[in-house]
């Protein structure tokens, strides 16, 4: 149910009445948009390039992703960099003192951010009047109400029209602001589906309670491209940028071992070297198992089907699990050809070479297709020290890591047979 609040009739003939102002767009101006950086690059690389001011930021995640965490930091680097205008954080869920403690565990400047625990959105508005922030946190926009509405804090109705008048707010000062937002339990930003129509980007935190990086997506941007992605390294004294996540995510990788590849993907405009890892083993039951971790679980059918029919790997009576390490989802196609590999070499019990690193999409033929941005990747293998990277031929790029095959079966007859 959802309460709306019907205006008086003469408020309604009066807006009738009212005409609007248009203008050439030739002539609207775009003076004073210069982005504002954040002092967190991994930050500025999936927002676009820094904070549009008078833009409105959605930011989600599961409970202890770090969110508060990275708006805490933003603060305190802001904070820094306009020294002119304080930075304001609202609480609704904690209190000053929670806040204070976090920030002192963090060790952030505290002397320009101006912190409220309030939940009332108009009181939130006279707040923001009066300071005159040049940056301003809501944590979180479920926590607040608005004095026009009767029903509960976290309704739909509630979170609509607080989030109307934030953003209305936002465009008429130009003061930037950021909105932290619950997720259901399916990952969802809670609230209406308007919520995330209304602000102008929406940042999702992601990450495995296991593992102590984060990675931050965008999953809308009216002021940048949503393919960037940031990676965070969560301690104990806050989030720390990861400027080169592929020496870290492949760092522990085994050399010697049967069932890995090494694959390079690209999230956004960043290529990413990911460790591929497979196990098969013979099946206990009657319907062989097929597991995936940050891999599609159909595509990983369809691999094995291929395995099977252009392959010649028999796997229908084995259990087969797959993960890609570091606990980052890939979507990228590009990795087909790694996983393939991955479960060959757990078949045959034999390691794939040191050096080696594999890209592309594998076709229902047993083809391996090309994929976008090969120099990138090549390039990122080249700078790791791999030898080679096995890929469909591409006479355009002319890099001597490419080793050019273009069938699943030839790959694994020249590294297994």
């Amino acid at each position: 149910m959802v309460e709306e609040v019907e205006q008086s009739t003469s408020k309604r003939r009066t807006q009738q009445r009212a005409a609007g102002q248009t203008q050439r767009l030739n002539t609207v101006s775009h003076e004073g948009t210069r982005r504002l950086p954040t002092g967190m690059s991994e930050l500025d690389r999936v927002v676009g390039g820094g904070i549009v001011p008078g833009s409105v930021v959605l930011v989600g995640g599961d409970p202890g992703m770090g969110k508060s965490t990275l708006m805490l930091q933003v603060a305190s680097n802001l904070s820094t960099l306009v020294p002119q205008a304080p930075c304001l954080y609202v609480t609704g869920e904690e209190s000053l003192y929670q806040l204070r403690q976090r920030a002192e565990r963090l060790g952030v400047a505290m002397e320009n951010i101006v912190v409220a625990s309030e939940t009332n959105v108009e009181r939130i508005v006279g707040i923001i009047d009066q300071e005159k922030p040049s940056f301003v946190i809501i944590d979180s926009v479920q926590t607040v109400t608005t004095d026009v509405l009767e029903s509960s804090a976290g309704s739909v109705a509630q979170v609509r029209e607080c989030t109307a008048l934030l953003t209305k707010v936002a465009k008429s000062t130009g003061v930037p602001l950021f909105i932290i937002g619950h997720v259901t339990k399916d990952g969802m930003i809670a609230g209406p589906k308007v919520l995330e129509h209304m602000v102008d980007a929406v940042l999702q935190f992601e990450g495995d309670g296991m593992y102590s990086y984060r990675v931050l997506r965008a999953l809308k941007n009216r002021y940048g491209s949503t393919n960037e992605l940031g990676v965070f390294d969560m301690r104990s004294d806050g989030l720390h940028e990861v400027l080169n996540p592929s020496e870290v995510l492949l760092s522990q990788r085994s050399m010697h071992e049967s069932g890995t590849a090494v694959v390079a993907v690209m999230e956004g405009t960043r290529p990413l070297l990911l460790e591929v890892q497979a196990l098969v083993s013979p099946t206990g039951y009657s319907q062989p198992q097929r597991v995936s971790t940050g891999y599609d679980a159909k595509r990983l059918q369809m691999i094995l089907a291929i395995l099977e029919k252009r392959g010649g790997i028999q796997v229908r009576s084995s259990d087969v699990f797959v993960n890609v390490a570091g606990g980052i989802a890939v979507q990228d196609p590009a990795i087909d050809l790694a996983v393939a590999v991955a479960v060959v070499s757990s078949v045959v019990d034999r390691p794939v070479p040191q050096g080696v690193a594999f890209v592309g999409e594998l076709g229902l033929t047993g083809e391996i297709r090309r994929v976008a941005y090969l120099d990138q990747r090549l390039s990122e293998a080249q700078r790791l020290g791999l030898d080679f990277v096995y890929a469909a031929p591409d006479t355009s790029v002319g890099s001597r890591v490419l080793r050019g095959i273009d069938r699943l079966s030839g790959v694994i007859s020249e590294l297994f047979r």
